[in-house]
């Protein structure tokens, strides 16, 4: 079980507002140097005419068409770089020829909602307006993200959605962060266990939200659960481990895509916590993931 991991490594360590600045200095290395892939920087516009930081990734030697990948990194909403968790998404690179990019979105606690889901919609737009330059099809684009990252990417679909901008290919969504209540059985039985319990989430949703986390006062696109009509949106892969904070919001977003007649595929991995796979990467259970996340994708994309 991962929990046991976690417990045995003794790596836990829960988040604050007095430790984020610490927590931002460490990060996950991503070695992508056996993709061979070309990267590309760019300056791109962000909310309210700020600018960000752009990195573009795709086959050295890249002259086709293919389809494109947004990619939006985790860390709690107030940690992480654009090239945390980019690893994710590299071999879908090579295996479409896809170009994929990922942006430096602004922090809380310094930059509160709605700035991060707005940078990263702005970055979106930027993307897809820029696909001929890129050499990547802009009706075939799937945003993905993980943990943070992937509430960032419900919300930057459900606004694409409600604003008339691109139409999605997909969305990915990695034991995303999407519901700022604190009120789910999961929430409570991870108090103090794991990687990003209970405790880390909530300095996570304050640091976005301020006093307004868990009031009436939380937009849908900061916080997706939130969303009373989820029609519309594109085709989804959804997963969380079953030891997470994370697990029942997770759960009950996919029965909401289904009763809105979207096509949604969830997956619930016994024992993992948030994160699991980076403490258990040689595990059957997380090769068993990486194929039903690479079999969705390669469907997605029509391989």
């Amino acid at each position: 079980m991962a929990l046991d991991a976690v417990e045995a490594g003794g790596i836990f360590a829960p988040l604050t507002a007095e430790s984020i600045p610490m927590m931002r200095q460490y990060a996950v290395p991503e070695d992508l140097t056996r993709f061979d892939l070309e990267q590309l920087e760019f300056t791109v516009p962000g909310h309210e005419g700020a600018e960000l930081a752009l990195t573009v990734l795709r086959r050295r030697g890249h002259s086709e068409i293919g389809p494109g990948i947004f990619h939006v990194h985790g860390g709690g909403m107030v940690m992480g770089t654009r090239m945390t968790g980019v690893s994710l998404v590299a071999p879908w690179i090579v295996a479409h020829n896809a170009v994929a990019a990922t942006v430096e979105y602004r922090l809380a606690p310094e930059n509160p909602d709605p700035i991060p889901v707005e940078d990263c919609y702005s970055a979106l737009l930027w993307f897809v307006e820029n696909a001929d330059r890129l050499g990547m099809d802009p009706r075939r684009v799937v945003i993905a993200g993980a943990s943070a990252g992937g509430g960032l990417a419900a919300g930057v679909s459900l606004l694409s959605r409600d604003r008339g901008g691109p139409e999605l290919l997909g969305q990915f969504l990695l034991c995303p962060m999407l519901d700022d209540r604190d009120d789910t059985v999961s929430t409570r039985q991870f108090d103090g266990l794991g990687l990003w319990d209970r405790g880390s989430n909530r300095v996570g949703w304050e640091s976005l939200l301020g006093v307004r986390r868990g009031s009436d006062e939380v937009s849908i696109y900061a916080a997706p659960a939130r969303a009373d009509d989820l029609s519309g949106l594109p085709s989804t892969y959804i997963d969380a481990g079953s030891a997470e904070v994370f697990r029942d919001e997770v759960v009950t977003y996919a029965s909401q895509l289904w009763r809105d007649g979207i096509d949604a595929e969830l997956h619930v991995w016994p024992g993992g916590t948030h994160g699991w796979e980076a403490l258990m990467p040689d595990s059957p259970l997380a090769r068993a993931a990486t194929e039903v996340r690479t079999s969705w994708v390669n469907r997605l994309f029509g391989r």
